[in-house]
Parts: structure tokens; sequence; C-alpha cells
């Protein structure tokens, strides 16, 4: 999809972590619009997402028990949507200075 959506003339770069499933065979192949970036292993300074789950974690899902599935789905978006209410928030954890894909 990624591949698909991007524009003519364009590259699209995609970073990894180490999970099993993204070395399934054929995930990555045949795209020659996409650059693929492999984190070192155990690196989740370097994975942004890490730092959004432990914000949600330390401030919204931590120490608390689910009534079922709904409620599960309410109180996780509840809390995303607290993130990402704060563009700031949003920049500090997810932000890095070493990458500049805007140029």
């Amino acid at each position: 999809q990624i591949s698909q959506r991007t524009q003519s003339g364009r590259m699209a770069v995609v970073i990894m972590d180490r999970a099993a499933w993204h070395f399934k065979d054929g995930l990555v192949e045949g795209l020659e619009n996409v650059v693929i970036i492999r984190l070192p292993p155990y690196s989740p300074e370097l994975n942004p997402i890490e730092q959004v789950w432990s914000w949600l974690r330390q401030r919204k899902l931590s120490n608390r028990t689910f009534a079922s599935y709904d409620d599960i789905l309410d109180q996780v978006s509840e809390a995303w949507n607290a993130f990402i209410s704060c563009a700031d928030r949003v920049k500090s954890l997810c932000f890095r200075d070493w990458i500049n894909l805007t140029s």
C-alpha cells in the first residue's frame, strides 16, 4: 500500500524493528520506491512508537481493570485522544533531530 500511494519519482522510507512478522517472506520484495530501514535489536530509543506506548501506559492505561473488550477499546481510544490532543507532546516524543525527511 505504501508503494502504491507514493508519488511517482518519490521514495518512501519505512522504519521497522526486528519483530518476526517484519521478516515475513515477500513482505518487502519488489518495492522499487520504498526503502526499508531495520532498527538494530534492543534499541527502543530509536523507535518513536515505543515512547508513545510508554506515555500511554504510564499516564492512562496502567493499574486499570477493564470490564469488557469494548471497555478496553474505549479506554485505549480515550488515552490515544489525550496523547494527540497536544501537538507539542507528540513532537517531543516522536520527533528526532537527526531525521529530516522533509527536504
